[in-house]
């Protein structure tokens, strides 16, 4: 199975002889105001695609006594950083700048779809009804294919096209790990993290959100994913680094070894500076935010390290050149 890119339907036409192309973004969501966050707890506890929770009919009950559960943790975290979290603003931003950026190529319209939040799938497509769409792009925010990311986010979106269709094709983008522009853009936030060490010595770590080690086993792309990356980017800027996994919840297995003992790890081993480099996010939300740049600090300053963390790509204008070229370089793909 190809998990980068899937066309249907295509045909050999010039994109900029189109009457409307549609670009969906793909992204998580967040919630935005602490009362958001029990229920978009329960929307991520409710698919089935990333977590069973018993036989089907118990996956929505059991999502909601779950989401009961953790939504006070949660609050308190988010709490951290004004109660909420930043990801529907900046990717708004993204949008708002890939929109300009397309439109310089022709006849473009761009829109964000959230997984388990606002604006959601039903609502972006809602949104895009009355437009003289002639095909569609879903673009994942996810660099490195993962069932339980863009896979989750574009079987929703094939599921809500049946009841709402927008007409002509569906082009899917669902990862991009070896892209020139996004490992350019990585390669150039590690080398301007590498400056604040000055001539010291420094541990390069890449930080990547973490999977069930059984979603690894039954053929999901993930990992190779991030390896083709991170080789990708040694190749520009010389410097070796070690993965590691953050951000695990549950009692499966899930991959290894983790961030925090990775951190414990090098410190264990003499390591005084790390940079972290959070690879699988392309913006800012309570992954860096709280669990990088505040936990993981604070953990690494008990093991007498100095961890700094890479610049998120955020609305970077050569971040959204990429995107651009990603969307473009499908348009051209037969």
């Amino acid at each position: 199975m190809c998990y980068e890119l899937v066309i249907m339907k295509a045909d050999q036409h010039d994109f900029s002889t189109r009457t409307t192309t549609a670009v969906l973004l793909l992204n998580m969501g967040g919630p935005e105001k602490p009362e958001d966050i029990g229920p978009f707890l329960y929307n991520i506890f409710s698919d089935r695609e990333i977590i069973r929770l018993g036989p089907s009919f118990l996956q929505k009950p059991l999502a909601w006594l779950i989401a009961r559960k953790r939504a006070p943790k949660s609050k308190a975290t988010y709490g951290r950083i004004g109660g909420g979290s930043p990801i529907a603003r900046i990717t708004r931003a993204q949008q708002q700048a890939l929109q300009k950026k397309l439109s310089e190529k022709g006849d473009f319209i761009v829109a964000t779809a959230m997984r388990y939040w606002h604006p959601t799938t039903r609502e972006a497509l809602k949104s895009l009804a009355d437009k003289p769409i002639d095909r569609l792009v879903a673009l994942s925010l996810y660099p490195h294919y993962s069932c339980a990311t863009s896979g989750s986010s574009l079987n929703e979106l094939k599921r809500c096209l049946l009841d709402r269709p927008l007409g002509g094709e569906l082009i899917e983008i669902g990862s991009w790990p070896e892209h020139p522009g996004y490992v350019a853009c990585l390669a150039a936030k590690i080398t301007q993290g590498l400056q604040r060490f000055d001539s010291e010595s420094v541990d390069l770590v890449y930080s990547a959100h973490s999977l069930p080690v059984s979603f690894i086993e039954e053929g999901d792309p993930y990992v190779d994913h991030l390896q083709r990356t991170i080789a990708a980017v040694e190749k520009i800027t010389g410097v070796q680094g070690r993965i590691c996994y953050q951000s695990r919840s549950g009692p499966v297995e899930w991959l290894s070894p983790s961030t925090p003992d990775t951190i414990k790890s090098l410190g264990d081993q003499g390591c005084t500076n790390i940079l972290m480099v959070p690879i699988s996010f392309v913006s800012d939300h309570v992954e860096t935010l709280v669990e990088i740049n505040m936990d993981y600090k604070e953990l690494a300053a008990g093991c007498g390290i100095r961890l700094e963390t890479t610049a998120s790509f955020n609305d970077d204008p050569d971040f959204i050149e990429a995107l651009k070229d990603i969307v473009l370089q499908a348009l051209h793909k037969e």
